[in-house]
């Protein structure tokens, strides 16, 4: 009698799938989304506002945030299978992609995901540097004046990084390392305000410049085509700061059944995407109001004084940096062991973890883990240090993930749960919405090879200064 009762306190105490109930909420989802999407793509969007204009650069932020609540919605419903209230979970994307589409989904899902999250370290290795370098101009302008010649190479500062995140990438998992986590979300809102901060003293001053409804104007420095590249790579660059389908299930584990899963996390969704777009207009606007047509792709890169809070702010940006960096990183360290794992069970090269004893802590390390972490943080900084253009490089990773991650798969898993008729009216209408973002991404895509493409041939590889 005890043992049954034992059992059934027990079962009370577990979630319907049997692992410790979940304690998130639709307020904790919400800052999971904005700490996730306020990030260094924002840094990014006041250049993209400079090259659309007011008119076409406000629209498109809205548009994209739009088509986000509704497609993150869709994602939302696809949580559990095939109920989307009583069904079994999907703990990750690419699990509702198989759950829903099928395998052959669930690897060209898995693809694009890895594929990003790979980019994506490249794409912070170029940040980080830009902020160090940002950092040592600051100072030398404060002490030698504004017109000095304080230009410098970001490859010392790439190498520095790569090794301190070949240190960083030893640790079997970021469970480990959540404290820095922690920091590095509460630095991305620093710089964020900062940047806020500064175009507002700009504007303030009086000393804002001239802006224009349809953005850069064209003339001797920027060539019609030039402006069409740009206003393709532009599009790429907002895709990216709207993007978080790579964590939605992960914040969506988070939550309480109760009330259900999917209402919960339309409601964060909502408000998240809505608190990010107000900080993107703000971020956009303010910059390209305080640069006009020459909004430096980095915004932060624009300020020179006061030294000490743009050397602050840029701080802020490498902290975060540092830890984002294994955030994107960990998630595809893991696939790649599980599937040496799988294919190699029994070699200890692969599986075997060696205890190294440093006074009262042990520290476990494994050969593969050392040799095939220290080699893709290598190559990533290579990479980086190869093609150091920072917003190029953002808008490629925001167009590759947008259209396939954000619309495509959520708006085929709609139409499988829902059994939605082939060729009915709303089927034609998501189809539509589906290509209408297919064809924005891949120009996007098309933009940034090609402006990554002009800037290589205009830099020396593995020579560019600032």
């Amino acid at each position: 009698m005890s043992s049954s009762i034992t059992k059934a306190l027990m079962e009370l105490e577990l979630d319907d799938d049997g692992r410790i109930p979940r304690t998130g909420n639709a307020f904790t989802a919400t800052t999971h989304i904005i700490t996730v999407v306020i990030g260094a793509g924002v840094l990014a969007l006041a250049w993209a506002l400079a090259q659309l204009g007011w008119i076409a650069g406000i629209a498109s932020v809205l548009l994209f945030a739009s088509i986000s609540v509704f497609t993150y919605s869709l994602v939302a419903d696809c949580y559990r299978f095939p109920d989307p209230v009583n069904g079994k979970r999907n703990y990750t994307y690419m699990q509702a992609v198989k759950a829903y589409l099928g395998g052959t989904m669930q690897v060209i899902c898995g693809s694009i995901v890895y594929a990003k999250l790979a980019g994506i370290t490249v794409g912070y290795t170029i940040t980080s540097s830009i902020s160090l370098v940002a950092i040592k101009k600051a100072v030398c302008f404060h002490q030698r004046g504004h017109a000095a010649e304080c230009k410098f190479s970001y490859n010392p500062f790439m190498i520095g990084f790569g090794i301190l995140q070949i240190f960083l990438s030893q640790i079997p998992n970021f469970h480990e390392l959540t404290w820095l986590s922690t920091v590095a979300a509460i630095t991305s809102f620093g710089y964020v305000f900062i940047a806020i901060g500064l175009c507002l003293s700009v504007l303030i001053s009086g000393e804002g410049a001239s802006t224009s409804i349809t953005g850069t104007k064209i003339g001797p420095e920027l060539s019609a085509e030039d402006k069409i590249w740009r206003v393709f790579s532009s599009m790429g660059n907002i895709a990216l700061a709207c993007n978080y389908a790579t964590v939605i299930y992960d914040i969506m584990d988070t939550l309480k059944s109760h009330p259900p899963e999917n209402k919960q996390m339309k409601k964060a969704n909502v408000i998240g995407i809505t608190a990010m777009t107000t900080v993107f207009l703000l971020c956009s606007g303010l910059g390209y109001a305080s640069f006009g047509d020459h909004t430096p792709g980095n915004i932060f890169t624009g300020f020179r004084e006061p030294f000490w809070l743009v050397a602050l702010g840029n701080g802020f940006i490498v902290i975060h940096m540092i830890g984002a960096y294994q955030v994107m990183a960990q998630p595809f360290f893991r696939v790649v062991e599980m599937g040496a794992n799988i294919v190699w069970p029994d070699s200890n090269f692969i599986n075997k973890e060696y205890p190294i004893r440093m006074g009262s802590v042990t520290v476990y390390f494994n050969l593969f883990r050392l040799i095939w972490r220290t080699i893709f943080v290598i190559l990533a900084t290579i990479l980086a240090m190869a093609m150091p253009f920072f917003n190029e490089v953002l808008s490629l990773l925001g167009a590759i993930g947008f259209g396939p991650l954000v619309v495509f798969f959520p708006i085929q898993m709609h139409i499988a749960q829902k059994r939605i008729r082939k060729l009915s009216v709303k089927w034609c209408a998501l189809q539509l919405l589906n290509c209408l973002c297919l064809l924005v991404s891949l120009a996007a895509v098309v933009g940034s090879i090609h402006q990554i493409s002009q800037d290589l041939h205009k830099y020396k590889i593995f020579s560019y200064k600032q």
